[in-house]
């Protein structure tokens, strides 16, 4: 597989998520939902995930989508409530596969795995069908959200690995901050 398409056809995501992502990505994208039938969202329906898919990729496809990509992502952890108990890089990266989780049904939906690989990084493994430059924007934004004050942080691809951006079903990214 690779960006953009299901793993399977049966999957739903939760209208709660599609208003979080309406809301991150402006009401200009108004116009585009309503042409997947996506209108009136209601947060507790579910919908096919395939036509959010399908949204992300028309995105793709603008002169600036891959910015308007990782914007998104960015914007999500700003949006989203989190527990009390999300209150570090580490507790916010390892929280992202239970929310997918609660947020997606129906099938395969692919997971979100985070492997802590010293004590100020975080190894994350996206395998999913949402397009690299969000999962992207996504874990920058959950960095900057929950790294300590001050603090510099980073968030890379790792191109030794297969990636979605090449067909493949993950893609790895190494979040560093300190």
């Amino acid at each position: 597989m690779a960006e953009y398409v299901a793993f399977d056809p049966n999957v739903e995501v939760l209208g709660a998520v599609l208003l979080t992502f309406f809301s991150a990505a402006g009401e200009n994208i108004e116009p585009v939902m309503a042409r997947y039938g996506i209108t009136d969202v209601d947060p507790k329906r579910w919908y096919p995930q395939q036509e959010l898919l399908n949204i992300y990729r028309e995105i793709a496809h603008h002169p600036s989508g891959m910015f308007d990509l990782v914007s998104i992502g960015m914007r999500i952890p700003e949006e989203a409530a989190f527990p009390p108990g999300i209150n570090s890089v580490e507790s916010a990266m390892q929280s992202v596969d239970v929310a997918y989780h609660m947020n997606h049904r129906g099938g395969d939906i692919g997971y979100y795995r985070a492997t802590q690989v010293g004590p100020d990084h975080m190894m994350m493994e996206c395998r999913n069908p949402y397009p690299s430059d969000f999962d992207y924007g996504l874990l920058y934004g959950l960095a900057r959200r929950f790294r300590p004050s001050q603090t510099a942080f980073t968030v890379r691809r790792d191109d030794s690995q297969p990636s979605r951006k090449h067909g493949a079903d993950a893609c790895t990214y190494h979040v560093t901050w300190g």
